[in-house]
């Protein structure tokens, strides 16, 4: 008796979700069985005729596992297929060594061929056979580019995209993403610079030799029961957690020479590459116990999220020398040592907004409201370390808008030292406040540290002075959802971390920028000039999907955090699945009903109710309720029973989350935008723009959580975003 290493290749599960729940079943008991001896006479383990390294196994009477043998005791469990089908087409199956990747690759041709088939059949009638759609690429340039060899028979056939996104599903990833890229334009030159030149191998490749080819980052492949059942039980929607594509590895482990981003839609990877990235730093740290690395974001329940997937990645180990904080706790607990720190009450942006509009009334002031005063203080004057009335009026309002003479800013400039009085007088301290306040302390301790520096390397005898460390408060951050965060932020984590080697890395994308901070890191001392990445594949959420989330953004501008802009040019999946469904209700009491049925309809354990309010929440699990369907609230640690088969939130509380199936609910003109917006659309039309792109942002975050399948309804009028 023998024992073997099963391992499961990348996209097997394609036609494994296929097969009905008792099979996939005995596939889990099939690969323990296997491991502990292939060569069991129950197995019926063999070779498979005319090819060396293919091999079948039994999964259950008519089931079998089709395993390629990578020398030694090493397999890879490629496909389970229906018994007779396996030995009616062993002339359809093909294998190789990528010679640009070095990757091993297995092709089911008969499953491409169909899916070809498929898509030609739902094609109407058209009167002259169309192009091929590479038919100007030569066989030679494909192969160059890291297209699997044996599909340029297929590939030539290619007429239009359904043809072209059916074989993708199937193909390498590499030979998808190649010709998704060629299809959207890109010469080869550019392909083989954006797309293969990172994920070539920089070694020569041996075609024979498996086991080196096992090792290498391009063969996707997974060992753990708990992620081969991951992947058994949700297909793809577990794969980005499981498996860390070659292009984002480079990104992982790439030296920058300072700050670094990487930016992509949602699904991309940004924040598992994020993640890889935080161990990454951690191991090439030397022995220690402090937490010298910093990971962070603005969302309180992402924060959370983020702590629990770092332990699920990399361990406790590393985990130990992680700071894991939402930016506004760390900002809190820094200022909260000082002695002004622990007297006053903190407040948030609602109920800040709050204070503005009780002093405006007080004041009689209907010049400007209480939001915009607000934003103009936040942003600009406390975001910029703004302290003096001359230096407000020379500050930047970059994405602010609305322009304001020098008048102007003498006006606000007034209303808003009466606005911190009162705050004083009350004890409040808004979150902004706080940020900004710790981003002065944390410039100081800073510059206290490089001048005690200054003086040791001049022989001056020192004494360390209390309160103040005489070391980076971190070596390495690494910033998540980095779009939400302020100017105020980003100036207490440049000083919190020296200027040097990988100092900072940022991942983020403004198209799902919801709290509408704008900022220019370059003006703030963060450079990211040359060291900025961009993701395009997206792991998580279908073709179809995605192309309605995009049609969502409109045809508005985004920027890229440094002036410049940003698109989603690129922006793909080649994940398959049904067409969102639009639906209209004429009350909300109805539009609860539908909610209702849909939910009792999936077969999942995976559902989410999106709404815009609050209110709108309780409502939505009042009525699951009614119906004996077990739901939780998302709070601000996520949500607060991870177990129920439902999830009810705002569209604000999705943000970092992933379902298999989504419902958004209440999606009308009145919520989706808010009514309130409308009062800027003649005064400020600036200000109005901004408050619908963010809206904007607000649906394109919801409609891209789910994987599979995505409801949106209303009550009324829909909203102006809809189709």
């Amino acid at each position: 008796m023998s024992q073997a290493t099963l391992r499961l290749l990348d996209k097997a599960d394609k036609e494994i979700l296929k097969l009905p729940r008792a099979v996939k079943g005995a596939i889990y008991d099939f690969q323990h069985k296997f491991r502990q001896d292939p060569e069991s006479p129950g197995l019926r383990f063999k070779q498979l005729k005319g090819h060396p390294r293919l091999y079948s196994a039994r999964v259950n009477l008519d089931y079998r596992a089709l395993l390629l043998h990578a020398g030694g005791s090493d397999y890879i469990l490629v496909a389970v297929k229906p018994r007779q089908e396996v030995y009616d087409n062993l002339d359809k199956f093909a294998y190789q060594i990528n010679p640009v990747t070095g990757g091993i690759e297995f092709l089911d041709l008969l499953t491409i061929e169909e899916t070809l088939v498929q898509e030609t059949a739902v094609q109407p009638a058209v009167p002259a056979q169309p192009e091929p759609l590479f038919a100007k690429f030569s066989a030679e340039t494909l192969l160059e580019l890291g297209v699997a060899e044996p599909l340029l028979g297929l590939i030539a056939k290619i007429t239009n995209e359904d043809e072209l996104l059916g074989l993708a599903s199937y193909a390498p990833q590499l030979t998808g993403e190649v010709l998704l890229a060629l299809y959207s334009g890109k010469t080869p030159e550019e392909v083989l610079d954006q797309v293969t030149t990172p994920v070539a191998a920089v070694e020569e490749i041996d075609a024979e030799d498996y086991q080196a080819a096992l090792a290498r980052p391009a063969t996707v492949v997974t060992t753990e029961d708990a992620a081969l059942q991951e992947v058994l039980e949700q297909g793809d929607f577990g794969r980005w957690r499981v498996f860390l594509h070659p292009t984002q590895r480079k990104i992982v482990e790439r030296g920058n020479r300072g700050p670094a981003r990487v930016s992509g839609g949602p699904g991309t990877g940004k924040t598992i590459v994020a993640l890889h990235r935080v161990k990454h730093l951690v191991e090439r740290l030397g022995p220690g116990e402090g937490k010298d690395v910093l990971l962070t974001t603005f969302n309180t329940n992402l924060a959370a999220d983020l702590g629990h997937r770092l332990m699920d990645l990399a361990g406790p180990e590393v985990v130990k020398r992680v700071d894991i904080r939402n930016i506004d706790k760390l900002a809190s607990e820094i200022v909260s040592q000082t002695p002004a720190g622990g007297d006053r009450q903190w407040i948030d942006d609602n109920r800040a907004v709050n204070e503005w509009q009780e002093l405006l009334d007080e004041l009689q002031e209907r010049r400007w409201d209480a939001e915009f005063l607000h934003a103009e203080w936040s942003q600009v004057i406390l975001g910029q370390g703004v302290v003096t009335r001359a230096d407000y009026f020379r500050a930047r309002r970059a994405g602010r808008g609305r322009p304001i003479s020098r008048e102007d800013r003498a006006a606000i400039w007034q209303l808003v030292e009466r606005y911190v009085m009162r705050l004083d007088d009350k004890g409040l301290w808004t979150f902004r406040q706080v940020a900004e306040r710790a981003a002065r302390l944390e410039i100081e301790r800073a510059r206290a540290m490089a001048s005690y520096e200054a003086d040791q390397a001049n022989g001056v005898k020192l004494q360390r002075e209390s309160g103040i460390w005489h070391r980076p408060r971190y070596r390495h951050i690494v910033v998540d959802e980095a779009q939400d965060l302020s100017a105020a932020h980003w100036r207490m984590l440049r000083a919190m971390v020296p200027e040097g080697p990988d100092d900072l890395f940022i991942a983020g994308d403004t198209h799902q920028r919801i709290y509408g901070n704008q900022v220019s890191l370059g003006s703030l001392g963060i450079n990211i000039r040359g060291r900025s990445s961009k993701l395009t594949l997206s792991y998580r959420t279908t073709h179809e999907i995605l192309g309605a989330a995009v049609r969502l953004l409109g045809e508005e501008e985004w920027d890229d955090l440094d002036d410049g802009r940003d698109d989603l040019t690129g922006y793909r999946s080649v994940l398959r699945g049904p067409e969102p469904v639009f639906a209209s209700y004429s009350t909300w009491a109805a539009e609860l009903d539908g909610i209702v049925e849909q939910v009792k309809a999936w077969d999942s354990a995976s559902i989410a109710v999106c709404v815009p309010t609050r209110e709108m929440v309780g409502k939505v699990e009042e009525w699951l309720a009614k119906a004996g369907i077990l739901s939780c609230t998302i709070g601000t640690n996520g949500p607060k029973l991870r177990q129920a088969p439902v999830h009810v939130g705002t569209m604000h509380r999705f943000k970092g989350l992933e379902y298999q199936r989504m419902i958004i609910a209440g999606v009308a003109e009145g919520l989706v935008p808010d009514h309130r917006i409308a009062v800027y659309e003649k005064d400020d039309p600036l200000r109005y723009r901004r408050e619908l792109r963010q809206a904007r942002s607000l649906l394109f975050v919801a409609a891209t959580r789910a994987r599979d399948s995505v409801l949106i309804t209303w009550h009324g009028r829909k909203s102006r975003f809809l189709p």
